[in-house]
């Protein structure tokens, strides 16, 4: 995409917020601390976990920016009540006017790199990154998953666990975070946890039950992956 298309592009899609100054629980300067982009495209209780999570210190990090590619998402709505800056930049633009997936991940991470992200979270995030966005940020991008290494990659993850539990094949399953790569839902990982399917569960228990862990390990994989730095 050239760069009269990308003005176009970027102009259409993005409201930002300004940045923070400071981070109002710690004190510390913003630029001292971890910088997280976080990525959504649904409700953000993933996100509303990592927010959280900052505001009680159990992540010693700053949300720099939550970024959504559907404008309903109430994702943006949990960022902006929590003072952090919001983007929305949909594909749709990009498909529309034939341009191709990696023109619009050229431009997400462009968009991204002036917020200096130390780790850029997809939670929730409906949208496979190539190669051509991971390898602006190598290894600092990682992804929530509602299954267990090696078992429905994809979408509706919970909805297939809990066909295939009704059908016998599985006695449980779980989430994961893990590093991303341009295979949808594999590389490393770097937390999971089990979650156990009861015989009189609905699919909203199931997926209740499996939200809970999710949080959970998120916000220990976050931390954990920020120590190392």
């Amino acid at each position: 995409m050239n760069a009269d298309k990308r003005r176009f592009f970027f102009s259409l899609c993005i409201s930002v917020v300004p940045l923070c100054t400071l981070c109002s629980k710690t004190g510390e300067s913003e630029w001292s601390l971890s910088r997280l982009v976080i990525l959504i495209s649904g409700s953000g209780s993933n996100l509303q976990a990592i927010l959280d999570a900052v505001d009680d210190g159990r992540i010693t990090a700053v949300p720099s920016l939550v970024v959504s590619n559907r404008k309903d998402a109430y994702g943006l709505v949990r960022a902006k009540n929590a003072g952090v800056p919001t983007v929305y930049f949909p594909f749709k633009p990009y498909r529309e006017a034939g341009q191709s997936r990696e023109d619009y991940d050229t431009d997400l991470a462009e968009l991204i790199r002036p917020y200096h992200p130390d780790l850029i979270i997809l939670a929730g995030w409906m949208h496979i990154l190539s190669a051509t966005f991971l390898h602006h940020f190598p290894n600092r991008v990682i992804n929530l998953h509602p299954a267990l290494p090696g078992q429905f990659a994809g979408t509706h993850a919970i909805q297939r666990a809990y066909d295939a539990y009704q059908r016998g094949e599985i006695q449980h399953t779980g989430c994961m975070v893990h590093l991303t790569i341009p295979e949808v839902d594999a590389g490393p990982v770097l937390a999971q946890a089990q979650v156990p399917i009861h015989p009189t569960d609905s699919l909203a228990d199931l997926e209740a039950r499996l939200h809970q862990a999710e949080h959970q390990i998120l916000v220990t994989a976050v931390q954990q992956f920020l120590a190392q730095l």
